[in-house]
C-alpha cells in the first residue's frame, strides 16, 4: 500500500485516480485468481470415495455377477443410474438396452439424451441443461455403454479439454461414493490417457508406433493418473498394444481387462476381478528400450494375470488371490512341468494367458510366443518375439476349484522385432 500512496502523491489527480483503480483492479484479480486455483486445486485432490465397474466389452445381458454387482455397488435395489450412450452409433438403442437391464436388477435408470448421434438435442446444450446435471446430483451410478470412446469425450469435454458442467457433476457424484460403470468404450475413458483411433490389427500398432493425438488421447481419468486401462483385452490379444502405449505417455502399470468380465475399483486403490474371465497387469516400472533398435522393442517389463475372485492392491502392488487359490501357492524350487512352450501367435485369442500358465509350473522357465503378418500388410517382413520368463519374483497359485484356474504376477516380459523370411510356407 506504500506504493500506491506515492503514487497518489506525486501525480496528477486525474492520473493518480486512473492507476489508482487500476492497480487495486490487478491486486483483487490476482488475490480472487489464486483463491481460484487454490479452490480448484482443492476440488481436484478430494479423496474419492467411489467406485468403478470397468467392463471389458461384450458383456452379456445374463452376466447376472457383473450386472448385480453394478447395482449393489451403487446401494442395491431402487439405487439411481443415469446412462450415457454417447459412444454408440445407435444411442436410443444401446442406452435402452443398458437400462432396461440395470432395472432388471433393481435399479431406476434413466438415459441422458447426449450424442452427437441426436440432431434434436446438441449435445453442447444437454451438458449445460440444469435438469439433466439434476439428475446426475440425485444419481447414485452413471453407467457408459460401448461405442467409440471418442463420441464420449467429445460430449463431455469442452474445446479447451476442461470438463463440461455435466462432467463435473458426475466427478462430484464419484467423489461423494456414488458408481461409474463402464463397457467396452466406457472402459476406456477411465484413465487419463485412452486408446483414440488406434488400427484394429495389434500388429499393425507393433509395428507403426504410437502417435499422440491419433492413437491416444485424454481419458476421462477416473481411475487417476497412474494407471492405463484397455479392454477386449485377452481375447484380442491387446496386451501388446499396452506396452507402446504405455510407454509413449509414460504410465507404469496398465490394467487390461477381457471381455464379459469386469474391475471393481474401489477408492482408486483396490481392484476386484469378476465374471467370466479376468485381466492382465503390465508393470513397466524397470522396463528399458534400446534406442539403436529402430523399430519397437522392450526389455524386462513385467507382466501377470488377474484371475476372477482376485484383487490387486495398486498401493502396494500386491496380488491377493481369490480364496480357492491362496492356499495352492506354486514353489518355484519345485516345478513339476517339463515341457517346451511356445505359440506362433502370441496375439490369438488367451495365447499370452495360456503360456503363463503353462510357464508357471514348468521346469522350462522360459516360452517364446511370435507374431507375424499373413504377408499381405505394409512391412510384411517385421515381426516381433516375445519372451516370457519366470524369475524368482514371478508369485503363481493355482486353484483348487479348477485344474486350469491360475493367478500370477511378475513374469519378465522382453519383446524384440524379428526378421521374417517370406513366403513363411510354400
Amino acid at each position: 500500500m506504500t506504493f500506491i500512496f506515492k503514487l497518489k502523491t506525486y501525480l496528477r489527480p486525474l492520473q493518480r485516480q486512473t492507476i489508482f483503480f487500476l492497480l487495486v483492479a490487478s491486486l483483487c484479480t490476482f488475490f480472487t485468481a489464486n483463491s481460484l486455483a487454490a479452490e480448484t486445486q482443492t476440488s481436484s485432490n478430494t479423496e474419492i470415495k467411489g467406485s468403478l465397474v470397468i467392463i471389458g466389452g461384450a458383456l452379456r445381458p445374463d452376466n447376472d455377477e457383473v450386472w448385480k454387482r453394478v447395482v449393489t455397488q451403487a446401494g442395491g435395489a431402487g439405487t439411481k443410474f443415469v446412462v450415457i450412450s454417447a459412444a454408440s452409433a445407435n444411442p436410443e438403442r444401446s442406452g435402452k438396452s443398458a437400462a432396461t437391464v440395470l432395472t432388471r436388477f433393481g435399479a431406476t435408470a434413466e438415459v441422458l439424451p447426449l450424442s452427437i448421434k441426436l440432431k434434436d438435442r446438441p449435445y453442447q446444450e444437454v451438458v449445460r441443461d440444469p435438469n439433466i446435471i439434476k439428475l446426475v446430483n440425485e444419481a447414485n451410478g452413471v453407467y457408459f455403454t460401448g461405442g467409440d470412446q471418442g463420441r464420449i469425450t467429445k460430449v463431455l469435454f469442452q474445446e479447451d479439454g476442461t470438463r463440461t458442467p455435466l462432467l463435473e457433476a458426475i466427478w462430484r457424484m464419484y467423489q461423494r461414493g456414488g458408481v461409474i460403470a463402464g463397457s467396452s468404450a466406457g472402459a476406456a475413458i477411465m484413465s487419463s490417457t485412452m486408446f483414440y483411433d488406434v488400427p484394429s490389427s495389434v500388429l499393425k500398432t507393433l509395428k507403426e508406433g504410437i502417435q499422440p493425438g491419433r492413437d491416444i488421447a485424454p481419458g476421462l481419468g477416473f481411475i487417476g493418473d497412474q494407471v492405463f486401462v484397455d479392454q477386449h483385452l485377452i481375447i484380442r490379444g491387446r496386451f501388446a498394444r499396452m506396452l507402446p502405449a504405455m510407454q509413449k505417455a509414460n504410465y507404469k502399470f496398465g490394467l487390461g481387462i477381457d471381455e464379459n468380465s469386469a474391475m471393481v475399483v474401489s477408492q482408486q486403490s483396490l481392484v476386484e476381478i469378476i465374471g467370466y474371465k479376468g485381466a492382465i497387469l503390465i508393470d513397466l516400472r524397470d522396463a528399458q528400450t534400446d534406442s539403436a533398435i529402430k523399430d519397437f522393442n522392450m526389455s524386462n517389463a513385467k507382466i501377470g494375470y488377474l484371475d476372477r475372485g482376485d484383487q490387486f492392491d495398486l498401493r502396494t502392488k500386491t496380488l491377493i488371490p481369490s480364496a480357492d487359490k491362496i492356499v495352492n501357492k506354486i514353489d518355484n524350487d519345485k516345478p513339476s512341468g517339463d515341457e517346451t512352450v511356445f505359440t506362433n501367435d502370441i496375439l490369438g485369442n488367451t495365447a499370452a494367458v495360456d503360456l503363463m500358465f503353462r510357464l508357471l509350473d514348468n521346469k522350462q522357465n522360459t516360452g517364446l510366443g511370435l507374431a507375424f503378418s499373413d504377408g499381405k500388410d505394409a512391412r510384411p517382413d517385421l515381426g516381433f518375439a516375445f519372451t516370457f520368463t519366470r524369475t524368482k519374483d514371478t508369485v503363481g497359485y493355482f486353484s483348487t476349484a479348477s485344474a486350469e484356474a491360475f493367478s500370477a504376477v511378475n513374469f519378465r516380459l522382453d519383446v524384440r522385432p524379428i526378421k521374417v523370411k517370406l513366403p513363411i510356407f510354400k
